[in-house]
């Protein structure tokens, strides 16, 4: 495509903002968005960015489908026993779901963000001219964030740019130093960045407005070792919290909603080989698949800080069952489990 015109999406931090640079320039037209959730600790200063790019940004409020797609999201899975993962929802639905939308009606051919990762354009039919998006990993081992894109399809990667795909942080920071880039908002972004004082559990009582349920504690032969004052507080593999005396300390094994019931175990009980897998998003067109259909030595990460493990999965449709090769710890329903081969990302879902 010919001078195509890209919008940036700018959230104030060093990472946007050199990619700001990087795509300013590479193409004529390039305009920036930034936008609010209406959990911002400050506004952002979009005149200095605005004088540092010379491009234009505009601000846009996203906090009504924010709180509707991310916010009743967390609250509702948290109620259900899951620990959610907004962050990979967020990047679906809202920066390249209603941002990238947005961004299309303002007339960008391309959304681009500071993200570490890698966006592969491969020709699947030459005959036919068709393409395929999918995506792999950054180069920076350390910062590499394919983990929370991994729901993304290929019809939203076809029209995403990421500038500091082939950079490392180190890099990024240097290039900003050299270029005089200034970010307004020079701390990291935090992973969950609607809750500021990282207490989960009163950010849920105070948008539910209901009262902790007490219930009960039970060890792994079901006998009641204490009390709990809400599931809500806990999360699978979660140690803090539990406040039961014994020879060595316990971590949270499941959360039995239906029955209001805290189970918990020592850290040798903790592990698990097999796993439960819907809402499979699979971006491998190389792979015609039946309805069923194994495929043996994929590497799973299970959370973002899981350096990944040889595994098996069986699907099954948009469900499946993953198998490890060996157990891995406080494997956790509602995270994402992101299936990979080597660099590339072959899909991802939702571990039940």
């Amino acid at each position: 495509m010919k001078n195509p015109i890209v919008a940036v999406a700018l959230s104030g931090g060093v990472d946007s903002l050199v990619s700001g640079y990087l795509l300013k320039q590479k193409y004529k037209n390039v305009f920036g968005i930034h936008f609010t959730t209406g959990y911002e600790k400050e506004p952002a200063d979009v005149i200095s960015l605005e004088n540092q790019l010379r491009f234009p940004v505009t601000c846009i409020d996203l906090s009504s489908i924010f709180e509707k797609k991310i916010i009743q999201y967390f609250i509702q899975t948290y109620l259900e026993g899951k620990t959610p993962n907004p962050c990979i929802i967020c990047n679906k639905e809202i920066k390249f779901g209603e941002l990238l939308r947005i961004a299309q009606n303002m007339g960008a051919d391309f959304l681009a963000s500071g993200h570490y990762a890698t966006v592969v354009n491969q020709i699947s039919f030459p005959n036919k001219n068709i393409s395929h998006c999918y995506l792999e990993k950054g180069m920076d081992p350390l910062k590499d964030q394919s983990y929370f894109l991994s729901l993304l399809s290929s019809d939203q990667l076809e029209k995403i740019i990421f500038p500091l795909a082939g950079m490392i942080k180190d890099d990024v920071k240097r290039l900003a130093r050299s270029k005089h880039l200034l970010p307004p908002q020079p701390s990291e972004s935090q992973d969950i960045c609607f809750i500021h004082d990282n207490n989960f559990s009163n950010f849920i009582l105070e948008k539910q407005e209901v009262p902790p349920l007490h219930g009960n504690i039970i060890d792994m032969n079901k006998k009641i070792i204490g009390r709990h004052n809400g599931l809500h507080k806990f999360t699978i593999g979660q140690r803090r919290g539990i406040n039961c005396p014994a020879s060595e300390p316990y971590y949270v094994k499941k959360i039995d909603m239906e029955n209001n019931t805290l189970k918990v175990c020592f850290k040798k009980d903790l592990s698990e080989k097999t796993i439960k897998i819907a809402q499979i998003n699979w971006n491998y067109p190389n792979w015609n698949f039946p309805n069923r259909k194994i495929i043996s030595d994929i590497t799973t990460k299970i959370r973002y800080s899981h350096k990944g493990a040889l595994s098996t999965l069986s699907l099954n449709g948009s469900c499946g069952e993953l198998v490890f090769d060996e157990p891995q710890n406080a494997i956790t329903p509602g995270q994402a489990a992101v299936f990979y081969k080597d660099t590339r990302v072959l899909g991802a879902g939702m571990i039940q």
